[in-house]
Order: C-alpha cells, then structure tokens, then sequence
C-alpha cells in the first residue's frame, strides 16, 4: 500500500519574498524535465526566485522545493479511490498557496490529471490570465491527446496560456483552438543526463516489459521464453531487464522464480544505476522504447494486454495512430518490429532477436533511424523550453 506523507497546514513561504515561477511536477520524469528547464531559466536570468512542488532534481537545479511529490504516487483504481482524501488535502493546499504568494509563472509540468485541474482552478479563482489575473499558467508536456482524450484541448485552451510540447506533430492537435502551442524539443534529446541505454554489441539482450505490474505480468513470460529459445544458440549471451523497482520488482522476481532453470541468464537492475548496454531489445511500447530507439539499438517493440482492454484500447485509438512504438509513430512506419497481443510469442521473438544480434543490417538501420529521429526531436533555434517559459515573464 502507498505510504503517503503528512501535508503541512501551511507550505513554507517564498524564499527572498515574492516569487517569479512556480514549478508543478509530481512524477520523477516531470522532475527530472523540470529541473533541466529551471537549469537553464536561472542561467539565463540570474537571481530569479523559482519555487516548486516537484522533487530532489529541482531542488538540485535551484529550485525552493515546497514538496516532495515524487514521494508518492497512487497507480490503479483501488490506489487511486484510497488516496483520493489525500490528494484532496493536497490540492487545496496548493491552491492555497499559490493564490497567497501570486507568481508571475507557473509551469506546470507532465502529470495531467493533477495539473489541468489546477489550471482550471487558478482561472475560476481569477488568478491567470485567462481568468483575468496576472499570472501566466502554461504546461510543459502536453497530454497525449493524439492516442486519449482528444477532447480535452477545448479545456486546455480556456484555462492555459500555452502548451509546450516534446512531439513535432502535436501543435497540429490544438490547431482548431486558441491554445498557442510550441514544440520545445523533446527531453531525451534536449536534455544533459545520460539516457538510461546504450548500444554495446558485446552486452546482454535487453529485456525491457514497462513501469506498471499489470503489463508486466502479461508481457515478461513472452519475453523470458524467447532468450530462453535464442539462449540455446547462444549460451554464453546473457539478458539485463530494467525496473522501478517495489511492486515491478517483486513481480519480475516472482515470475523469474516461476521459470526456474528456463530464466537462467537474466539478471534484474533498478533503473537509475548507470547506463545500461545492449547489444538488442525486446521493450514495451512506451517511453523506453523511444529511449531505445534514440540509442540506434536493433529489437523490437512487444505489447499484451487484457482481451477486453485490447479491444477497448485499439477501439478509442482507431483512426488516430497506426503503431504502439512511440518511435514508429515518429517514423510512419514499423522502424521497430511491432509484436503486439497474439503476435507477441517466443519464437517470433526469439527470432527477431537472432536477426538483430547475428547480422549487421538492423543495427545499421537502426543507427540511421535513431540519427533521423534526433535531427526530428530537437529543439528549434531559439524555442528550447526555458526559452519558451521565459517568454511569459515579465
């Protein structure tokens, strides 16, 4: 169960007095994206004051931090219906807060379901400028509303000033709004850390399933058969599989346990603990497959879901996307081999794996891909997001 913390009757107050900008960024990538962008911002325009209710990264890149909010986090309905108190307490704290100390700037970042409903609020309270205040509310990251929700850009645009986006072809989804949109350049890119892979021709097979123990559970055991099936061939080849870590952890541990001698050769890591490389990948569709696309590292892109929610899902997306790998969505075309439901079995798999490791030309596809996709994600002179953000002060 999620241990959530103690919200204090009263955020402390701004450092130096008033404050420029306002952070929102409540998961460990938006603080991670955020800081980065705070980074930059207080390079460009020494002794602005930043304050932010994010995480550790903000807090290192100068930012006052109100609240740790990468803390916690609530995944699945029952998580979410018994945090729903908590999360109540929170929001009215924060809007509180923001309405006390008046920021010429709030960013909010990521995180949707929280954000936009702050944005909403800041306007019905008379604080943004779209509610006729002065300050200006813009969001970095838009919701993918090319995949869910589309609906929701008419709400954006009455409540934000402008939204910042990571995909070139999202500012075409706010075309028939007022919502000014910018792409910014995407963070995998744009952004100084080192990406959490890399290509190593001599490194284990990268068995990458998602973030969240649903989609693992249905996609790990397809993932484990097929190295087991390309390990015959090739004994001495090991396989490396990412995780958060708590609940993906034990699920990938119990489900390693489960295949006993078939599991011999792969290892678990935490992601976070340095780069990982890889001479392949089999990775759900998701962010790390963009990461792995990036890294120009040949695989390919495998997804299982629930029948039901399967049929749901391509039924809500239809007509919207034509693949699952954020990559190939980029690209208009499978760079990366699409296994998804009943195509995602081990031997299709294990195949798949045997062409990439074995024969030069899908890392060399590869590579070009990757070097197309780079040249796609980056950030136009002059519309970087701390350039972007640092239009709207004053």
């Amino acid at each position: 169960m999620t241990a959530f913390p103690s919200i204090p009757d009263e955020f402390p107050r701004p450092r130096g007095g008033d404050l420029d900008v306002l952070v929102v960024a409540g998961e460990h990538s938006g603080d991670q994206h955020a800081s980065e962008l705070v980074r930059a911002l207080v390079a460009g325009r020494p002794g602005l004051r930043v304050a932010a209710f994010g995480g550790p990264r903000l807090r290192e890149a100068g930012a006052q931090l109100l609240l740790d909010m990468t803390a916690f986090s609530a995944v699945g309905l029952v998580e979410v219906v018994s945090a729903y108190p908590f999360y109540r307490r929170l929001f009215a704290a924060m809007r509180a807060w923001i309405l006390r100390w008046r920021p010429a700037l709030v960013i909010l970042v990521d995180y949707p379901g929280l954000n936009l409903r702050l944005a909403a609020d800041l306007r019905a309270a008379g604080l943004s400028r779209q509610g006729g205040g002065e300050t200006a509310v813009i969001q970095y990251v838009s919701p993918q509303l090319w995949a869910w929700k589309p609906r929701r850009r008419f709400s954006m645009a009455r409540d934000l000033d402008a939204v910042g986006v990571i995909f070139p072809f999202e500012t075409g989804c706010y075309a028939d709004t007022t919502l000014p949109a910018t792409f910014v350049g995407h963070p995998f890119v744009n952004e100084t850390h080192a990406p959490p892979v890399r290509y190593d021709p001599d490194g284990p097979v990268l068995l990458l399933p998602g973030s969240r123990p649903k989609p693992v559970r249905k996609i790990f055991p397809a993932l484990v058969e097929a190295f087991a099936r390309y390990r015959c061939q090739d004994p001495r080849r090991r396989a490396l599989v990412l995780h958060t870590g708590g609940s993906v952890h034990a699920e990938l541990y119990r489900l390693l346990a489960e295949y006993g001698d078939a599991a011999k050769g792969v290892d678990l890591r935490p992601v976070g603990e340095g780069q990982a490389g890889g001479c392949a990948a089999l990775v759900s569709s998701g962010t790390m497959s963009l990461s792995v696309a990036l890294a120009g590292i040949p695989g390919a892109v495998v997804y299982r879901a629930n029948p039901l929610t399967w049929v749901m899902g391509r039924y809500l997306i239809a007509g919207r996307v034509d693949h699952l790998g954020i990559a190939n969505i980029l690209l208009k075309r499978q760079a990366w081999p699409e296994y998804l439901q009943g195509a995602c079995e081990p031997e299709a798999l294990a195949a798949r794996l045997r062409a990439c490791v074995e024969g030069p030309e899908p890392r060399e596809r590869a590579l070009l891909d990757a070097a197309e996709l780079r040249e796609m994600l980056s950030a136009r002179p002059g519309s970087s997001p701390a350039e972007w953000a640092a239009s709207f002060l004053p």
